[in-house]
């Protein structure tokens, strides 16, 4: 048990300084927060959560193992995150000025639906190839095998859990009035850049599997 602990220590440690690095999934929750506010940046980060999930499924399942030993299968992982990746991009490079009426109510019926948003923090955590080199490493170099799986699959729902706990209080603190009140004197310029961020990730992961 103590050995456990320990290990838990370990994998807390690593999974807090993943999770802490600017990222996609940092770059989405703020997008969400300051476009649509708390409830859909909330959802989304709920997502980002379940995607941790999936890296945990496959990488328990020996999947991950599979996908970094076969070129083909990764790059086309890579492929389809940075073709998701430049989509949110161009999205956000067309982002129109808006009026300060837009935090009104009538406004609101253009908020994404809880589904939506869900779909996409999921679809940009789950694309990521770089959680996935994560989460092979951690499987491989931290946990070890003959942990029991119901104590790895409990790290596995700590790290989601602590995840969807981070981007909400990231979403908490982008979404407060006077974050957004700014924002929305500027927010098609901040909207632009986010979207030159999330092009930037896309061609970094293209320039990876070239490499």
């Amino acid at each position: 048990m103590h050995d456990h602990w320990l290990e838990f220590s370990q994998v807390a440690a690593a999974h807090l300084l993943a999770v802490a690095s600017p990222g996609p999934d940092f770059a989405i929750i703020l997008r969400q927060s300051l476009l649509y506010g708390r409830r859909t940046a909330t959802w989304t980060s709920v997502g980002v959560g379940a995607g941790i999930l999936l890296h945990v499924a496959y990488s328990l399942l020996g999947i991950g193992l599979i996908l970094k030993s076969s070129p083909l299968a990764f790059a086309a992982v890579k492929y389809a995150g940075a073709a998701y990746l430049a989509w949110l991009g161009v999205q956000a490079l067309r982002t129109r000025r808006r009026p300060v009426e837009a935090t009104a109510p009538a406004a609101l019926m253009d908020q994404p639906t809880a589904r939506t948003a869900w779909i996409t923090g999921f679809l940009t955590n789950a694309l990521n190839p770089k959680v996935t080199l994560f989460f092979v490493a951690l499987f491989v170099t931290v946990i070890s095998p003959q942990t029991p799986k119901w104590v790895q699959v409990g790290y596995g729902v700590w790290m989601a859990v602590a995840t969807t706990a981070w981007f909400c209080l990231v979403a908490a603190v982008f979404t407060r009035a006077k974050v957004r009140a700014a924002f929305l004197r500027h927010g098609h310029w901040v909207d632009r850049a986010l979207g030159v961020v999330f092009i930037a990730f896309a061609l970094s992961l293209v320039l990876a599997s070239m490499r």
